[in-house]
């Protein structure tokens, strides 16, 4: 029994290497540092649309106004097709009533209902002032 026997380690205990904890300071420097690059980038990149939808707005403004005075003056032109085209319906349906035949006949020619007599008036001098049917 004299056998080596093996060597036992001592029975103080091995120190381990102390990990330093990372100084928490350091990662929240580090956190505000990244926030404030990314709020930076963030209002870049605002900055950078606001100025292209201001210039789309500068570039679109005068066709704006250019198909707005249009329209307006198709809104009078309308207006005034209105009013022709209801002056051409009266006489329209005015030149299609049957109880207006005669009337027109008269007035679109020097031709009279032979049941009516002509009338002229005449001047002092002489000179037709103008003929009337007497009705």
């Amino acid at each position: 029994m004299n056998a080596f026997q093996p060597s036992r380690p001592p029975l103080e205990p091995i120190q381990k290497r102390r990990v330093a904890p990372r100084p928490r300071r350091h990662l929240r420097q580090r956190s505000y540092q990244v926030m404030a690059l990314e709020t930076t980038v963030k209002i870049g990149v605002n900055v950078v649309i606001s100025v292209a939808a201001a210039s789309a707005l500068v570039q679109l403004l005068p066709y704006h106004w250019l198909q707005q005075d249009k329209l307006r003056e198709i809104g009078t032109e309308v207006k005034l097709m209105e009013v022709r085209v209801n002056t051409l319906n009266t006489k329209f349906s005015r030149n299609f009533d049957p109880r207006e035949n005669k009337t027109i006949m008269q007035q679109q020619s020097y031709r009279f209902d032979p049941s009516q007599r002509q009338v002229v008036i005449i001047n002092k001098d002489g000179s037709e002032v103008e003929q009337l049917p007497d009705r």
